[in-house]
């Protein structure tokens, strides 16, 4: 699967547009993340258990955003973008979105 933020794909074209294809999953922080967090925020700095809770959401939004593209047909998907909403507090979805296309050598 070909995964690109333009809104074209370069040695290629689109042979059809197969729709919007997306990938959702909705994250929580624990206990160790936010004791850890608050002691980071207090002196500053990275939060590093914040950074993998975030690079997981995001990895899960795009796994599901490829498996959703493939069951779609396609083979690539143009324009991907992210998108982040806090639901409650401590519990945030994670959107990965883009348009799923068949697309072939030019």
């Amino acid at each position: 699967m070909l995964v690109v933020t333009t809104n074209d794909l370069a040695g290629y074209r689109i042979v059809k547009h197969l729709g919007m294809a997306r990938g959702v999953t909705v994250r929580s922080r624990n206990a160790v993340s936010d004791f850890i967090g608050s002691v980071h925020a207090m002196i500053g700095g990275r939060i590093g258990a914040y950074v993998k809770l975030a690079e997981q959401g995001r990895a899960e939004a795009y796994s599901e955003l490829v498996k959703h593209a493939g069951e779609l047909g396609a083979n690539a998907i143009l324009a991907v973008r992210y998108d982040a909403t806090e639901i409650m507090p401590g519990t945030t979805e994670v959107l990965a979105y883009g348009s799923a296309v068949l697309v072939e050598p030019v």
